[in-house]
């Protein structure tokens, strides 16, 4: 790849490595994260290493098993150098950062449009296409330190600005970086992404822990210890949102005893930064503070906590029939909460309304089940069931607001189970015979009958459930690994047969042979050589039994010369001896066996005395074409194959990139052409016959595809990849994802 590709590297080596410099309290972060990088670029490269090495013992012909490991080869020799390379330029982006001239949240300048795509090469296209998925999923994991950090770094910079801030650490740069760095590395595209794969996961992917420390390190030098978002410049916009920041905190403060947090906890990072977004919108649309309004009374949070614990849960979903009939609803919990203020009474007169605070609360609730009843991976019936929740949720994100920060709270969990367990039910499915479903509602139906704001319920039913499908999954592991070596053993199977049976056709085609010789070959020495073929990698027998094969013909032929013929008089009792002992050992025709043998002793004994049993047959063109080996048919005839499967595989060419990307484990759904569908798990890939065995959730076999089978099948839209992440955590990257394109 090249400076014309499209890529767009961040800037020339020599100027990477120039030594502007640094502000004091960068110079800190820097060395930190220069050395946490190249820690984790060891990994990174260490893994693939091993990649390549599986690849190539698993590879299908010479040529590929070479092409993987000259790969390993070449990256081997000049790893230092590479790493050597990407942290000087990580190093000369603090010396020299570059100008976004963007805030977090809009689009990276790798990015692609028609206009560009034209311009890039196929291979180029796929690395660049990684490239922005890898620079966007980090974007939107880390958006809460990236914003902090850009906003420091703007601070520490003397000439950055606003409209051109600065973020040495962006995962822009840094990507751009290791594609400066692997420039000179002279591998094919495949190794290229599986490279970029392996910094993804062990570089990017970990990027975590060197923003924060960078936050901490930028904080203890008292810059914007207080982190609070500013928009584009602008006074009435700034006199809005200073308004809005302000009120907000009046009314977290109005409540004694909370430290400015519900239910006693403390803020969370999350929810703050989503608090301040909607702040934002709200000073946008000129909505005035509840505050500075004299004509409302501001409800209290415990005052709201005991009106929600009124609601009856249960009543309204009909405890005594089932919980998924009809379709996923979300409920319109800002009007529910409205009804329950409106029956409360003010002796002042004044109107009863919610605080900032609890009102954003309830608006992320929503929000979070807006996602949750829109989210395709979940199950349709599963799905309904979790709708149920919105009311429950409702009142433990009232409570506790370490809901939305705490990974490990009990509702968060279990919502997270119930929806990691539902992945692979399918709407085909029967639910009253269904344990798993069975389970789900039981759980669902626990909540709203027994849910009286104790949040330990969520704890002891989450232990129940995760106890319930430790007991299945053990099951359904055993089944789906007799199913997996039940497949293998098949399939390896299959291959013998298939193996056996074209040498044999081949062989036997080319000569005219004795009855008696062809039917022992066919239907008894075959059956040895299938074994063989099993069992080679243990027996080592598989040339031997084709050696007999070959000797037998060989000895059927005419021979005049006196060395042929005591060639002849050496092999025939060993051949004659192997083969009895291995017809033997397949059972073929026990009971006539020695009639046989006398029969091909004497077949021999004529060829020998006769010269003339064998006779080699002339192969006519269309047996030339069906074997390749005559004619210029076949050339002609692959030729045009050829032509057609390149167009073929240009148009599939990105679908197998994604299929490459599948793992064991993971959840795909097919939809059949009448229009059901069904949802499955990858239990095996088995390289050498291009297999891909896909399992339900009880560990059966329901679907078997080949790599191509299944591209086709995804650019048709008849194959759809799950996404397996946590439930929560998907849907608060997406809340977050929505206000911030809302209030860039």
């Amino acid at each position: 790849m090249n400076k014309q590709s499209g890529i767009h590297y961040l800037r020339d080596p020599k100027q990477a490595a120039s030594s502007k410099p640094v502000p004091a309290e960068v110079t800190r972060i820097r060395d930190t994260v220069v050395a946490g990088l190249g820690d984790l670029l060891q990994g990174a490269f260490d893994a693939v290493d091993d990649s390549l090495f599986e690849l190539a013992n698993n590879a299908r012909s010479n040529n590929e098993q070479n092409r993987y490991f000259e790969a390993m080869r070449e990256i081997r020799i000049k790893r230092k150098g590479v790493e050597r390379q990407f942290q000087t330029s990580v190093a000369g982006l603090f010396a020299d950062p570059p100008r976004t001239g963007q805030t977090q949240g809009e689009t990276p300048a790798y990015s692609t449009s028609a206009d560009t795509l034209s311009l890039v090469g196929d291979e180029d296209l796929e690395e660049q296409v990684a490239l922005n998925a890898m620079i966007g999923k980090a974007r939107a994991h880390f958006q809460g330190p990236l914003l902090q950090l850009q906003a420091r770094f703007s601070q520490v910079y003397p000439d950055a600005s606003d409209e051109a801030p600065v973020n040495p650490m962006a995962p822009e740069h840094l990507c751009g970086a290791f594609i400066e760095a692997i420039h000179a590395l002279e591998i094919q595209i495949r190794e290229r992404l599986i490279l970029l794969k392996q910094f993804d996961r062990y570089v990017v992917s970990n990027l975590g822990m060197l923003l924060d420390e960078a936050n901490r390190i930028l904080i203890q030098a008292g810059i914007i210890p207080n982190f609070r978002y500013h928009g584009k410049s602008g006074q009435q916009a700034e006199k809005k949102r200073t308004e809005a920041s302000t009120a907000a905190s009046q009314s977290t403060a109005e409540r004694p005893g909370t430290g400015g947090a519900a239910g006693g906890e403390e803020a969370s990072p999350v929810f703050e930064q989503i608090r301040q977004m909607l702040a934002m919108q709200r000073a946008n649309a000129g909505i005035p503070a509840r505050s500075s309004n004299t004509q409302i009374r501001v409800v209290g949070h415990a005052e709201l906590a005991s009106l929600l614990s009124a609601i009856p849960l249960a009543d309204s979903y009909s405890p005594d029939g089932d919980l998924s009939e009809g379709e996923p609803v979300t409920v319109d919990l800002r009007a529910i909460v409205e009804q329950l203020l409106a029956r409360t009474e003010s002796e002042d007169g004044r109107k009863p309304a919610l605080n900032e605070v609890d009102e954003d609360l309830i608006n992320l609730v929503s929000m979070l089940f807006e996602f949750i009843l829109d989210d395709y991976n979940l199950s349709a019936p599963v799905q309904v069931l979790i709708s149920r929740l919105q009311i429950p949720i409702l009142k433990v994100v009232i409570r506790d607001k370490s809901f939305f920060s705490q990974a490990s709270h009990p509702a968060r969990k279990l919502l997270n189970s119930l929806a990691r367990a539902g992945i692979g039910w399918s709407k085909s499915d029967e639910k009253a015979k269904d344990k798993l479903y069975s389970q789900i509602h039981e759980t669902v139906q626990r909540i709203l009958n027994e849910f009286d704001g104790d949040i330990s319920l969520f704890d002891s039913l989450n232990r129940e459930f995760e106890q319930f499908l430790e007991r299945e999954n053990r099951k359904a592991s055993l089944v789906e690994q007799r199913t997996r070596e039940s497949e293998r053993g098949r399939i390896k199977s299959q291959q013998a047969q298939q193996t056996v049976d074209t040498i044999l056709r081949k062989k036997l085609a080319r000569h005219r042979l004795p009855e008696v010789v062809r039917d022992l070959l066919v239907n008894g020495w075959s059956r040895f050589m299938f074994l063989a073929y099993l069992r080679d990698d243990v027996e080592h027998r598989w040339q031997e039994s084709v050696k007999v094969v070959d000797d037998l013909i060989w000895c059927l032929h005419p021979h005049n010369g006196d060395e042929e013929r005591d060639q002849w008089v050496r092999v025939v009792p060993g051949l004659l001896k192997t083969l009895r002992a291995g017809l033997e050992e397949v059972s073929y025709n026990s009971s006539r066996l020695d009639e046989t043998m006398a029969q091909l002793k004497h077949e021999l004994a004529e060829a020998f005395r006769t010269n003339a049993v064998a006779e080699t047959v002339q192969e006519s063109p269309e047996e030339a074409a069906e074997t390749g080996e005559e004619g210029e048919l076949p050339g002609a005839q692959k030729s045009a194959v050829e032509r057609q499967q390149e167009l073929e595989d240009a148009a599939i060419a990105e679908f197998v990139t994604q299929i490459d990307s599948i793992e064991i484990g993971d959840w795909v759904e097919f939809r059949l052409v009448n229009g059901a569908s069904f949802r499955c798990k990858l239990s095996a890939i088995i390289e050498e016959a291009d297999s891909f065995v896909f399992v339900n959730r009880m560990g059966l076999k329901v679907i078997e595809k080949t790599r191509l089978e299944l591209a086709h099948e995804m650019r048709r839209g008849r194959l759809t990849l799950l996404e397996q992440g946590a439930l929560i955590d998907r849907a608060l990257d997406a809340v977050v994802g929505s206000l911030r394109s809302k209030t860039a």
